[in-house]
């Protein structure tokens, strides 16, 4: 699994000009998942992201996670983090859990979030064609990976 985490002051996805998912000051997380993802990995993932201390404290040290902050996290899937370039100019998606794989692991993703976060956890639309718009605060992104 492959998170790519922004903090942000806003974020939306949309759908067909349709707002799926919309946060405030929070993270977003962009999820990319592997056929070799499962529920350890999806835990661990999922507690680094809410424990992230990404946040600045009253020092502006970046000391205080999205709980501490009472942010919120949208969730959006996004398979071509796992896309590999190293060969030609046309990614390949070899590395990408197949959809019936996929799926599953980000809703069980999503709902461990919203559980760890105490609080719903908005996202995009499975497979569908996004549009996500944000305003990056710092800019501050960070790229994680599974330990595996």
């Amino acid at each position: 699994m492959r998170l790519v985490i922004q903090r942000v002051s806003e974020a939306q996805v949309t759908v067909e000009g349709q707002v799926s998912g919309r946060i405030g000051p929070g993270l977003l997380a962009l999820a990319g998942f592997a056929p070799t993802d499962n529920t350890a990995s999806l835990t661990w993932m999922c507690r680094k992201l809410v424990q992230l201390r990404i946040f600045g404290d009253e020092n502006g040290q970046m000391n205080r996670s999205v709980v501490d902050t009472d942010g919120e996290i949208l969730v959006v899937s996004q398979f071509t983090l796992l896309a590999d370039a190293r060969k030609g100019n046309r990614p390949s998606y070899i590395g990408a859990a197949p959809l019936p794989i996929a799926e599953p692991l980000y809703q069980q993703f999503v709902a461990m979030v919203a559980k760890e976060l105490g609080k719903p956890v908005p996202t995009g639309i499975f497979g569908a064609d996004m549009k996500v718009s944000l305003l990056n605060d710092g800019p501050v992104t960070i790229v994680l990976d599974t330990p595996a």
